[in-house]
């Protein structure tokens, strides 16, 4: 028996084929364009990310042999619009969750307080990336698809509509910003805060655990190579996915992903409503309990970035190396990576936010200026998991970034508690593995799956000395960050002119 998983990312869709004693045996790497047609927007061609998976399928499944596919799982990017028809065809290409054409709008809501009422039953804060604001501008700009749309997927439920024709979302990917997070559903409240009422048909049906398999279609198996009927698991999305993968499925255990986003999560026992309005808050299904999930609208972008700086290639390890040369603290140099141009929306949301290099001088260097991204993306990191509110006693990691081990030391520098890398390539895949094997029967809990299939490799603890040298940068880090912030609305409308008089000039 053999089990193939789908975790299809926003740059890269990657396809695991384990074998039947749920060893990783075959990974397949596909990467998909990103397009930027205008300042702000991030847009998929929704066919081409289906290609990308039914091309990696068909070559895991040719490498894995002759042993029968006893399930598929998909996991993928989450927020976003993914518009379909009633046939199930795109109006359009994918509007993404790091979309930012809907900044003004959000920032609207956010200075009228909509947001921190929303969060009251939604247990996350809206931003520009998601259906709230993507469907209110295309009502405003293009209310011609929106009139052709019969319903907004997120990626996950546009591969498991292509692989079963059915039209559905996962209760994780519905979390936001729609539901109300106690009973699990659409909320009707939500929708009138938003004035959205409008936008109700277009919301995909909920499955929760004891709907989310399915079965392949004749076409789609004639297309992957695998027999119709196939289970076809549809998995949380990738944030709560990678958290399973990584081991982390009980309550007080911690994940942060170092991909496209730098997502750092923590498994609650319950929602918290009443507190600071931050972050997003996920029902984890099948493992029980929700994830607070905290991923950053900067993440991996920030690292190529540094990299074309710098004049390297786009690798976090060689980032990390010469980062490695400068010492902690980078001589005084501080680094805001908020480069999004959608702002932040972890752990606080300022769509006007913006990256910046604090304290440089002329005796900086190529090695200051990389220990100075990395140190603040891990400062990031550590903000997260102090905004969960649960103490973390081991942080998981996973993702692009997480093969420095380099930047796994400084980040149990950072953090202060011990930093732990699996043996799996692919996390995300592992996690939809785990949930595809309870799903179907074939475990009882998550926990059980990922205690038999989950293996612990690199492990890095906190030096003492360095974890209190950065506990006082962090507060450094906060009281820049703070002091910046009062300039963000500054830029925000001086970029506004600047359009407006770059039209005449």
């Amino acid at each position: 028996m053999a089990v193939v998983c789908v975790d299809a990312g926003t740059t890269m869709i990657k396809v695991v084929g384990y074998d039947g004693d749920g060893a990783e045996r075959v990974v397949v790497r596909r990467p998909t364009e990103v397009r930027r047609p205008a300042p702000g927007h991030v847009e998929q061609d929704m066919d081409e990310v289906w290609r990308a998976v039914a091309s990696g399928v068909r070559e895991v499944r040719e490498r894995l042999g002759d042993a029968p596919v006893s399930y598929l799982a998909v996991t993928a990017q989450g927020d976003g619009c993914w518009l379909v028809d009633a046939s199930g065809r795109p109006t359009g290409p994918a509007i993404l969750w790091n979309d930012g054409r809907a900044a003004d709008t959000v920032a609207g809501w956010a200075d009228a307080g909509v947001m921190d009422t929303a969060f009251r039953t939604n247990g996350s804060v809206s931003f520009a990336g998601v259906p709230t604001g993507i469907l209110t501008w295309l009502r405003a700009h293009d209310p011609d698809r929106l009139a052709r749309s019969a319903a907004t997927l997120t990626c996950g439920g546009w591969i498991f509509s292509r692989f079963t024709g059915e039209i559905a979302v996962d209760e994780s990917d519905a979390s936001v910003p729609f539901m109300d997070i106690r009973t699990r559903d659409y909320s009707g409240e939500l929708l009138r805060l938003y004035d959205m009422e409008w936008a109700r048909p277009l919301l995909p049906e909920i499955r929760s655990d004891d709907r989310r398999v399915a079965g392949l279609t004749a076409s789609a198996a004639a297309e992957l190579g695998l027999p119709a009927g196939t289970p076809v698991a549809l998995a949380p999305y990738d944030v709560a996915s990678t958290a399973f993968g990584a081991g982390a499925t009980e309550t007080g255990q911690a994940c942060v992903i170092l991909g496209t986003t730098v997502c750092t999560e923590t498994i609650v026992d319950a929602p918290v409503l009443d507190g600071e309005a931050t972050g997003l808050t996920l029902p984890l299904g099948l493992a029980g309990g929700y994830l607070r999930a905290f991923p950053t609208l900067s993440g991996g972008q920030v690292v190529d970035w540094a990299c074309r700086l710098l004049g390297m290639d786009g690798d976090p390890g060689g980032l990390a190396d010469l980062a490695a040369q400068a010492p902690p603290g980078a001589d005084g140099l501080l680094f805001l990576p908020y480069l999004s141009q959608a702002g932040e929306r972890v752990p606080f949301l300022d769509p006007r936010a913006r990256g910046a290099f604090h304290g440089l001088t002329v005796d900086h260097e190529r090695p200051h200026m990389a220990r100075a991204v990395l140190e603040g993306l891990t400062m990031v990191v550590r903000d997260c998991l102090a905004a969960a509110g649960t103490p973390a006693t081991e942080l998981r990691v996973s993702g692009g970034g997480s093969a420095s081990p380099v930047w796994l030391a400084m980040m149990a520098d950072v953090t202060g508690v011990p930093v732990v890398r699996t043996t799996d390539a692919e996390a995300g895949a592992r996690g939809a593995f785990l949930v595809g094997a309870v799903a179907t029967g074939r475990a009882a809990t998550i926990a059980e799956a990922a205690r038999a299939h989950v293996h612990v490799g690199d492990a890095h603890r906190p030096d003492p000395d360095r974890a209190a040298f950065y506990a006082r940068m962090y507060q450094t880090f906060l009281d820049v960050r703070s002091a910046a912030a009062a300039t963000w609305p500054i830029l925000a409308d001086a970029r506004r002119r600047n359009r407006t008089d770059g039209g005449t000039l």
